[in-house]
């Protein structure tokens, strides 16, 4: 087939390769690449994000803190619905994890409440289990959903081309142009490549013949549970001190509970396991008085990280760019992260510190 020529190829739809494709759009012509059927169909479809300023390294927290503004006034036409809803963070600390309810304190915007007080947030909540507990008010859902189409529609507005169904099967560079060849046999080509592959990061860097970071993709699970006859529309984000559980509300009459599980896996159509399902439960039962006879659905995604856990932003070879290792990060980091890189694909001042930048480049790992 005919090679089609563009001015950048980024590979993968999901949230990361989306915020970039739609950075780039008003610049660039863009070839959005996708091996699925449709765009965000592994971790980015299946992500519960909230947006959580004192959550992950710094580089983390600073992108978070950048990308909120947009989240709360996303541009005209981005999203006819509002992509972010308050929802407070309870955490709960039984007496092994006062150590780290006290680290918590030392983040912003963090404070000690009462056990009475968090009663009231968490009616449920079983006398005993906590000794303390700290509410951080600055904290949203997201709808992952609005916000995932509103960034692969501003990257089609602007001309750029969402090839789905297109796994890369060969990339070389020659004479300056990047070559990617997919399934079916299209051919793409630019001399830019943006690597926003998720858990296939490091497959599509070997394809490519540049360096691997050492992708670690793991498994984490999601339950939804009925809480009758508790009403949790209203009720914040549960978590524990030590960040081995978790619940929220979804569709305001069911719990998702997750084991904040973390299995090393190969990139795959991850599935959930029964164990981890089973572990969510006992661990949320045993915190609030909630009598579980069913588990209504269970899913599992995999969140990507680096070696050292911060992300991988940036340069990474001749015309070769890198989105990738956002962990469990990629939602609430996801505008920030698109800018960042945009700029660093066309040379302009990305707008963050040297040290973020440092921590950042993927050129740490070679």
């Amino acid at each position: 087939m005919d090679t089609v020529n563009f001015d950048a190829i980024v590979i993968g739809a999901g949230i990361a390769g989306a915020t970039v494709a739609a950075a780039l759009a008003p610049t660039h012509r863009i070839a959005l690449i996708e091996a699925e059927e449709a765009a965000g169909y592994h971790s980015t479809g299946r992500s519960a994000a909230s947006w959580i300023l004192n959550y992950g390294p710094p580089d983390v927290r600073a992108l978070t803190g950048a990308s909120r503004d947009f989240l709360e006034n996303p541009p005209a036409g981005f999203a006819e619905t509002p992509i972010l809803r308050r929802r407070m963070n309870v955490y709960l600390a039984p007496a092994d994890q006062v150590g780290k309810l006290d680290a918590m304190l030392d983040g912003v915007g963090i404070r000690e409440i009462s056990l009475a007080e968090t009663k009231t947030l968490v009616p449920a909540l079983r006398d005993g289990y906590a000794i303390r507990a700290a509410v951080e008010a600055d904290v949203f859902d997201i709808d992952v959903a609005v916000l995932h189409q509103g960034f692969l529609r501003q990257a089609r507005r602007n001309g750029g081309t969402l090839a789905l169904r297109s796994r890369s099967m060969r990339i070389e560079r020659r004479a300056g142009l990047w070559h990617v060849e997919v399934t079916g046999g299209a051919n793409f080509a630019a001399p830019i490549l943006v690597n926003a592959a998720g858990a296939w990061g490091d497959g599509v860097a070997s394809q490519a013949g540049m360096a691997l970071l050492g992708l670690v993709p793991k498994r984490r699970t999601g339950v939804i549970v009925d809480p009758a006859p508790w009403q949790v529309a209203n009720w914040p984000f549960v978590m524990a001190a030590d960040g081995g559980w978790y619940c929220r509300p979804e569709a305001r009459t069911r719990l998702m509970v997750s084991p904040a599980d973390a299995t090393p896996m190969p990139p795959q159509d991850v599935q959930p396991d029964e164990f981890d399902v089973a572990v969510a439960i006992d661990h949320m039962t045993t915190a609030l008085d909630i009598a579980v006879t069913r588990v209504e659905r269970s899913w599992a995604g995999l969140r990507t990280f680096t070696t050292d856990g911060s992300l991988a932003l940036g340069k990474a070879g001749d015309g070769y760019f890198c989105c990738l290792g956002q962990g469990g990060y990629g939602i609430q980091t996801s505008p920030g992260v698109g800018a960042l890189v945009a700029a660093l694909v066309m040379g302009t001042n990305p707008g963050y510190s040297p040290e973020v930048l440092a921590m950042v480049d993927p050129h740490r790992f070679s």
